[in-house]
This record gives structure tokens, sequence and C-alpha cells, in this order.
């Protein structure tokens, strides 16, 4: 029996930066490391490349005035709402830093106890000795203040959000809610921050009577004013840069991964996966958020990582069905299962949630590559597509 399943190595990559060929990066770094580890590549075989060095290899970057400019030619009375942002000093304090300097007057709606991913204002405990509904309750800075005062900051970062988010401008207020309507209020004109609910708050605000309307991925879809853009996300899934610019997510990457596959092919003739990588999708046990803030965790990937795992629940039969044979029989109707499985078992097979392909590897890949000094922004993952049969 081959005795090794799954495996994910950290490939390590010279510095990157903008005009970088990152196909050819890729793939030099990779067939480097299978020399240098002594392992060989394998058809279905999986590359992840992390999303911040393909934007960065693109140059695809803006300043905050490129954000202002952006946000006055779509809000050009001066004065608007930005509503259920994250809170976070590296996702979204310098987009906030260009929303407030291109416009006059900014209303910033939070949502309590905590942001969309976790990122906690307050506790439900607190909430509860408060007496605050958060479905239903507005409360303006001074009321949060009253009840709740200045003690509670971010689990890690000790932030107080609502000072530090006020710190961008005289002319912001704040405003919490989570009923993104209870805007209108203040002002009909809406940037909603929001990432993953950001279309269902959108069609309410403008069934609600909201006269202007956008979303982060509205803000820089277009180059303005020589800036990067991405046409489809946007400024979700930006980061900061610099203390006066933001890394957005990358554009084109569906070219990226097949260049990647095609050179593989070339110089292996092996046939392999690859895909680009930002956050994956987990939940932190401890500061209860999910890491999740890009809009997907991956923006693109190979036509071989379509599609979900169509696995048998192994323990499951090892309980019911195999239970009381010996080993040597329920291996032997094991592997006759696994072999003889249908095409949608995911549909019935209790316990085996049918997660995309992108999803599991992404979030593999995130984990593995770390955000920090690793210095391995390329992932190479192989035997994921083995089984107990293989």
């Amino acid at each position: 029996m081959k005795m090794i399943g799954t495996t994910s190595r950290g490939i390590r990559a010279p510095l990157i930066k903008a005009g970088d060929d990152i196909a050819q990066i890729t793939v030099d770094s990779v067939l480097s490391a299978a020399k240098e580890g002594g392992f060989e590549l394998r058809d279905k075989d999986v590359i992840g490349i992390t999303e911040a060095v393909v934007a960065r290899a693109q140059g695809n970057y803006a300043s905050c005035e490129q954000i202002a400019a952006d946000i006055r030619a779509k809000f050009p009375g001066g004065t608007l709402a930005v509503t259920l942002p994250i809170l976070s000093r590296n996702r979204f304090a310098n987009i906030l830093k260009g929303i407030s300097l291109g416009c006059d007057k900014l209303y910033i709606m939070l949502s309590y106890p905590s942001d969309e991913v976790g990122n906690e204002l307050v506790s439900w405990d607190m909430l509860d000795k408060a007496g605050v509904n958060p479905h239903t309750d507005v409360l303006t800075e001074k009321t949060y203040r009253d009840k709740f005062g200045y003690e509670t900051k971010h689990i890690f970062t000790q932030m107080d959000y609502i000072e530090y988010y006020k710190s961008f401008g005289e002319h912001i207020e704040i405003v919490l809610a989570n009923d993104v309507r209870k805007i209108l209020d203040f002002t009909k004109n809406v940037l909603c921050c929001d990432v993953h609910s950001r279309f269902r708050s959108k069609r309410l605000l403008k069934e609600s009577g909201a006269e202007i309307v956008y979303g982060l991925d509205d803000i820089l879809s277009a180059s303005v004013n020589e800036s990067g853009y991405n046409e489809q996300y946007g400024l979700l899934g930006s980061n900061k840069a610099t203390d006066n610019s933001v890394k957005l997510f990358p554009r084109n990457c569906k070219t990226v991964v097949e260049q990647i596959a095609v050179k593989l092919k070339e110089l292996t003739g092996k046939q392999i996966e690859v895909l680009v990588f930002g956050d994956g999708a987990f939940k932190d046990p401890v500061g209860k958020i999910w890491e999740l803030a890009d809009p997907v965790v991956s923006p693109a990937f190979t036509d071989g990582l379509n599609g979900t795992p169509n696995e048998i629940k192994l323990k499951l039969l090892l309980d019911t069905q195999l239970a009381g044979q010996s080993q040597a029989e329920s291996e032997k109707e094991l592997i006759k299962a696994i072999k003889a499985k249908d095409d949608h078992l995911e549909e019935k097979a209790l316990g085996t949630t049918p997660r995309r392909y992108t999803d599991l590897i992404g979030s593999l890949c995130d984990l593995m590559s770390g955000s920090g000094d690793k210095g391995t922004p390329i992932v190479l993952i192989q035997g994921y597509f083995d089984n107990y049969a293989s």
C-alpha cells in the first residue's frame, strides 16, 4: 500500500516586484524546489500562488488620492455613508482614508457586536447586560459610549475601531446598526462596504429609496488617473501597501494559471492544476474571526479544479457494512466500494459536505504559506486526489 497521502510544501520564490513574470517565476521556483527536495511532479499535482504576489507582479496598486477621485466622481454631492465595513487596519483603513478625502460629510455605519467576519466591538454578554437589541437598535456614538465606554478593544490588535475610524476626518460621524436601511435616515447616498452580503445590501437600499448606491466592488473597477483596478471586485480584496496606497486583488488571473500549467506541461509532461489563492475560509477559535475577508478564496484556477470531492465516508462504512470483518476483508471491500462509487456520491454521503475543491485547496494553501515572513508564496500539493484505493 502507498503509505503517504496528501502532502503540502511551501515553495520559496525570489522577491517579486512590479513587472516580474509571475508565471515563469512560479515554474522556475517549483522545478528548483523539486530538484533540491528530490521529488518529482505528478499528474494532478496542484500549485497555488498567493494573490498578493500576482497583484504585485501586475503592479495593481492605487493611491488614496485615486480612490478619492473615484468617490468624488460617483458621489458628486459630497455627502455619503459607508455601511458595514470590516474592522481592519490592513483591509479598510487606507480605503477609508481615500473615501474621507473624497467627500465633505461622511457617515460610517458599523455593524455590532461584530463586523461580518467576526471582529468584535462589544460582546454579546455586554449587549444583554445593557439591554441592547442589535437586531433593531440604532446607536449613535454617544449612546454606544454611554453604555459601553472605552474599555472594549479588539482581542488581538487592542484597537478601538470607533475611535480609529473617526480619526480619518472631523467630518466623520459614527452610527451603529445592523439593518443597512437605517442609514437612509442620515443620507440617501450609500457606499456598501460589506463583502459577502453586498448584493443584498445594495438591493435593500435601492428598494428603500436610496438615490446613489455603490459597493466597494464598484470603486476602482476601472482605472482612475492611471491607478490599478479590478473590473470584477474593485477595492474588495485589497490590502494596505504603504501609508497612502493599497494593493488591489489581482486581475486576469485565469491567464496566469493557464500559462503556468502550459509551461509545466511542456517541461515535465505532467498535467498540473494551478490556482491563485487569497484568504482561506476558516474561523479562528479564539477571536471567533472568520478569515475570509477576500471576496473569494480563489479568483482563478485551471479547469481541473472545478467541482467538489466525491468521497465515501470511510469511518461510517467501517462502523456499519464492514463491522466485524477482518482487516483483509475490510480492505478488499473498501477498495471495491471506492472503485464502484457513482459520480454524485456527495449528494447522499453523510458527513462529507460537498465543498468546492478551490475553497478546500485554497484554504490549505493559505494556512501553508502564511502571511508573514515564511517567504513561500507558492504551495505545491501532491496526492490530493488520491484515495484509499489509489
